[in-house]
């Protein structure tokens, strides 16, 4: 499992960043797939944290439990792959410049 999520981190924004240059159609999708992600990670983050301080059960544990559910993992992971994407394709636009 590791091994797939390095290997996952190095790939996917490279294979993400010849997708884009063979097919730029494709570079939206990517975009608006972000910004999906953004709102859904920031509102799971935000309604456990004020579950958190509507019970008033402020432990390092209780927050801690986000880290189970499956949309702020899935949506977490696309962002740092997408985040790796775009510092690609910002060094590839230096390169040329």
């Amino acid at each position: 499992m590791k091994l797939f999520i390095i290997l996952g981190s190095i790939f996917g924004p490279l294979i993400m960043v010849y997708l884009q240059k063979i097919w730029p159609r494709i570079e939206p999708l990517f975009h608006v797939l972000a910004y999906i992600s953004v709102l859904v990670f920031g509102n799971i983050a935000a309604l456990a944290i004020y579950g958190i301080i509507r019970d008033q059960t402020v432990f390092m544990t209780e927050i801690h439990g986000i880290f189970l559910n499956p949309w702020f993992l899935l949506t977490g992971s696309y962002l740092g792959v997408y985040l790796i994407y775009k510092i690609i394709g910002w060094a590839l636009e230096e390169t040329r410049a």
